[in-house]
């Protein structure tokens, strides 16, 4: 088939891949090119380096929906329209009659949003996966066409769910061009009353209180790794928490949350969790038992969440 690729983010690097390997990939639209880096040096988007190492035509509009965008996409003749990650709307004039699908990362109507990895991570959920719907004028609300569950691995952080679900898009973009192109989809309108939201993370968002249970905090944890990251203090120190384990469901009655107990698990309420992975600031991860042994942590030390900016 003859496609447009509209994206931005890694998530759909696979899928960019093997669509242009499947099908005709006549054009990516993609984000401009941004400032990134200690120099804020103008840095192209994952999407268009790969375009360019494919000899795919690209273009940057700040918006897709500008009328010399639109006339360039639309002259382009594409069967279909390929969405992902792309953090712009298209609008009814650009998507015209043109069949147009998006890969989104959650199993819709639960987490419509930004961030639906995070958030079902957060959330404590315990399977989540990927959804290929219409495109519609309210955000992640067209019609299902295909979706697939995995389960989540409560070792797992954010930032490998998102590698992993990645991988599991092409299979289910290909499989849903095959069944538009032979007649046999049957779209599925979503239960709006059953949507959830997964609402853009800030770094404001990036820590844990201890009183909570032990579950929930290992959830939270693994839910903001990598971005924005969860840092608390012990004592006044900052520190970054990368993997926690859930080791008590029912202890800490009578500990103070957040407090390192003698075999260095942090009471939660109930519960507690034991700090597999941390990363003091401007260093390299490391256990929880090297770190405490490098800064003097003893037993008794508190650990809070990190303060809010004034």
């Amino acid at each position: 088939m003859r496609l447009v690729y509209f994206g931005s983010g890694v998530f759909g690097l696979p899928t960019l891949h093997r669509l242009a390997d499947a099908h005709e990939v006549l054009l990516v639209v993609t984000q401009p090119d941004r400032p990134a880096g200690r120099k804020r040096r103008l840095t192209p988007t994952p999407i268009a380096e790969l375009a360019a190492d494919r000899g795919i035509p690209t273009i940057k509009p700040e918006s897709p929906n500008e009328p010399a965008a639109i006339a360039d996409i639309h002259g382009r003749g594409a069967e279909a329209f390929v969405v992902i990650a792309y953090a712009h709307k298209l609008g009814p004039d650009l998507i015209g009659d043109t069949f147009a699908l998006n890969l989104h990362a959650s199993l819709l109507p639960k987490y419509r949003g930004a961030a639906p990895i995070n958030w079902a991570m957060i959330n404590g959920e315990r399977q989540t996966g990927l959804s290929i719907i219409t495109l519609a004028q309210t955000m992640d609300a067209g019609s299902i066409l295909a979706q697939r569950a995995t389960n989540i691995d409560p070792m797992e952080t954010a930032g490998e769910l998102h590698d992993r679900l990645a991988e599991l898009g092409p299979d289910l973009v290909l499989e849903t061009l095959d069944r538009y192109r032979a007649g046999t989809l049957r779209p599925q309108r979503q239960d709006d009353a059953a949507a959830t939201r997964a609402p853009r993370l800030s770094k404001a968002d990036g820590t844990v209180s201890f009183d909570r249970p032990a579950e929930a905090v290992r959830c939270r944890v693994h839910g903001l790794t990598p971005w924005p990251g969860c840092t608390v203090m012990l004592d006044d120190a900052p520190l970054r928490l990368l993997r926690v384990e859930q080791v008590d469901t029912v202890a800490g009655a009578s500990e103070s949350p957040g407090v390192v107990r003698d075999d260095l698990t942090i009471a939660c309420n109930p519960g507690a969790v034991r700090l597999l992975s941390v990363q003091p600031p401007g260093g390299k991860s490391m256990t929880f038992q090297a770190y405490c042994n490098g800064h003097d942590v003893s037993p008794g030390t508190k650990m809070r969440p990190m303060p809010a900016e004034q």
